[in-house]
């Protein structure tokens, strides 16, 4: 049996459509469920089991067992980066990650888990080493500080013997997003803000950057699938690793893209960022007070890890990605 956790979720749930497509339904899914519209992403998808989130915690401290478990992918957590409950924060991100890498060393399972680039914090060196990680938030601190957990196992000499691989995930989008709300991606808020009123808006200059002109490594949900399946057909390889597409782009960009695919849609001509600013098609907006300060304007990812394992796959560009994901949102 495979386990996913967050299986409902944005990730997981394309996870669990890659697997299937590997001919794998032999998988339990743990989520909460508490936001019934997350149902949407598992009615496609084939699995043997669910259990809630709540219940699965009890059962693992609880030293509970399960026959046969031969992977583990723990793509659940607290995502927002604006929380502000830190207990909250803490336990789902980090005392729950605790739990479940524990109970996967007693399944002797493949443990792969997903971290997050927010570990980065303001830097502008994007490798996975201690000196270039600051956490801003609630959220990035929870990510690093099981990071540091399972990089103390290996620090004290404590005996993992099971894969374990850690994702620090930059800017994914892609399908089935939807009920993440504030927490989805650009390109599907740049997306709905379009449908709604043919106006996209962006943040305005800040930390010495245009309009708009904030960089990130934004890389395509299936892409970041792509990953998790190499590892888990790869269990002899462990460690935390990068994974975006190595290069960053503008969210004027990401909207640019959005419209352009959109309005290609529609038999309509490209436009340029210049056009579309001056029909406002794209218009910026004052950055929130609650961001200042914990905000990253600019992330690239560096694959030289993810690379030096054997991983030869390749990353969408924004272009590519939002021609993908428009063309599955217009059938969604």
């Amino acid at each position: 049996m495979i386990i996913v956790t967050g299986g409902a979720g944005f990730i997981g749930s394309n996870l669990i459509k890659a697997l299937n497509r590997e001919g794998v339904e032999n998988i339990m899914v743990v989520d909460n469920l508490t936001n019934a519209e997350k149902i949407k992403n598992l009615s496609d998808l084939k699995i043997v089991d669910y259990m809630d989130q709540h219940e699965f915690y009890d059962f693992m401290v609880d030293g509970g067992e399960l026959d046969s478990v031969s992977a583990v992918f723990h793509q659940g957590a607290c995502s927002d980066t604006m929380a502000t409950d830190g207990e909250y924060v803490l336990h789902n991100n980090f005392t729950y990650s605790k739990a479940l890498f524990h109970f996967s060393k007693r399944h002797q399972a493949q443990f792969i888990y997903a971290s997050s680039a927010a570990v980065y914090g303001n830097g502008s060196v994007f490798v996975e080493q201690p000196e270039n990680e600051s956490a801003l938030n609630a959220y990035a601190w929870s990510k690093l500080l099981f990071d540091d957990y399972i990089r103390g196992q290996h620090a004290h000499d404590i005996p993992i013997d099971i894969q374990c691989a850690g994702l620090r995930y930059f800017n994914v989008y892609g399908p089935r997003e939807f009920h993440k709300g504030r927490m989805a991606s650009v390109a599907w808020h740049c997306y709905n803000q379009y449908q709604e009123d043919h106006n996209v808006r962006l943040f305005s200059g800040s930390d010495g950057y245009a309009d708009g002109e904030q960089v990130r490594d934004f890389v395509y949900v299936d892409d970041v699938v792509g990953v998790n399946l190499f590892l888990w057909k790869n269990p002899g390889v462990s460690g935390i690793f990068n994974v975006g597409t190595g290069r960053c782009q503008s969210f004027n960009d990401v909207a640019l893209a959005v419209i352009n695919h959109c309005r290609q849609s529609r038999g309509k001509e490209m436009l340029t960022l210049a056009e579309a600013v001056a029909t406002q098609e794209i218009t910026y907006i004052a950055m929130p007070d609650a961001l200042i300060g914990k905000y990253q304007s600019y992330t690239q990812a560096d694959l030289s890890q993810l690379k030096s394992t054997g991983f030869s796959g390749s990353f969408d560009n924004v272009n590519q990605g939002i021609a993908k994901y428009i063309a599955w949102l217009s059938t969604a």
